[in-house]
């Protein structure tokens, strides 16, 4: 798998353009959800090609990235004749990026596909990397492929369009980037102001965090190692997501993660000896954050295999990604159901 070709643009009409016909095609589809479709469409509706384009419209939110959207995306590709040379624009957040991507590479066997991330969600972790998929009998991601999109529009005005929670949610993914990466970064992403937004500050830390991502899955592609330090929070996160897909309140996918790091980060703590006082700072911004994700003992054994769901895993053994220090990332960490239970009981009573 090469490289993914990414454009943090300033000027989405004329770096549109250049990416339309640089990728030959006979037709063009546009896949949007129902806020998409509202919020961001008309903003590419200037661009002729996008305004002549087939729209493919499926119901926004994580609760439709499952087979039903899939099956959706399939036949309106396949009964407005695309054909194995078409292209289709995924416009959106991670839940559109996944699943068009998904649909993209599995529609007569792979068609082209760009993604233009509209979240900071997706800008940073979902459109880029090269991971497709959907929801999968409860699971999340449980069913996907590996493939690049031809290319990646990184426009940052669209998240001028963002509420504080999606903010949040991808910010989350940001934070993860600096836990991996220096603690420069881990600290500036600690300092920057939530409330008060400053946008061109903003666009350069998106920069870096994509940078991260990507030189990250440049050395490993399909995750057979240091990809997996991608998923510092998620192995928590994911069941955390579980479960709330379960009581019928899906939480977003970025707050889950950064729940999912607190949890993480005390079993780095405990049993690689991450720092006390980067344990301290990171939880209590996340907390201050992003709150608390409401659960109680009795959930313990449901959050437990969850876990053993996660794709990480090997021979039955639960794998996290943990941390000596900022930077300093030790992959295939297990750990035992009491660790687990303990590191549960952590999150619960931090503050």
């Amino acid at each position: 798998m090469s490289a993914q070709r990414i454009v943090v643009c300033g000027d989405l009409e004329k770096s549109m353009a250049a990416v339309l016909s640089g990728i030959p095609h006979d037709r063009l589809f546009v896949l949007v959800d129902a806020h998409t479709s509202a919020c961001c469409l008309p903003s590419l509706s200037f661009i002729k090609e996008v305004a002549e384009a087939s729209v493919l419209q499926v119901g926004a939110g994580d609760a439709h990235k499952g087979l039903e959207s899939l099956s959706q995306v399939w036949s309106g590709l396949s009964g407005q004749g695309a054909s194995r040379h078409s292209l289709l624009l995924n416009v959106g957040g991670g839940m559109i990026t996944d699943l068009g991507g998904f649909a993209a590479s599995t529609f007569k066997r792979g068609i082209h596909f760009v993604n233009i991330p509209t979240t900071l969600l997706a800008m940073v972790d979902a459109a880029v990397g090269g991971k497709t998929g959907i929801n999968f009998n409860g699971l999340k991601n449980e069913v996907g492929t590996f493939a690049l999109a031809d290319c990646v529009l990184v426009s940052t005005e669209f998240l001028r369009t963002l509420d504080e929670e999606n903010l949040l949610s991808g910010y989350a993914e940001m934070l993860k980037h600096g836990l991996i990466s220096t603690e420069k970064h881990w600290a500036e992403l600690l300092r920057f102001d939530l409330e008060d937004v400053d946008y061109g500050l903003l666009e350069g830390l998106v920069a870096q965090s994509i940078r991260i991502k990507e030189a990250i899955v440049e050395k490993d592609p399909h995750e057979q190692g240091i990809r997996k330090a991608l998923n510092l929070g998620h192995t928590v996160g994911h069941a955390f997501e579980s479960l709330a897909l379960e009581r019928g309140c899906p939480v977003l996918h970025g707050y889950a993660v950064a729940w999912g790091i607190v949890c993480e980060l005390y079993l780095s703590a405990v049993r690689l000896g991450f720092p006390a006082d980067k344990l301290r700072q990171t939880v209590s911004f996340i907390k201050g954050h992003y709150g608390m994700f409401p659960f109680d003992c009795h959930q313990y054994d449901r959050l437990y295999e969850l876990m053993t769901h996660d794709k990480k895993n090997e021979a039955g053994r639960i794998n996290f990604t943990l941390l000596r220090n900022v930077g300093d990332i030790a992959i295939n960490q297990q750990a035992t159901k009491e660790d687990i239970f303990e590191m549960l009981d952590f999150y619960r009573e931090s503050n």
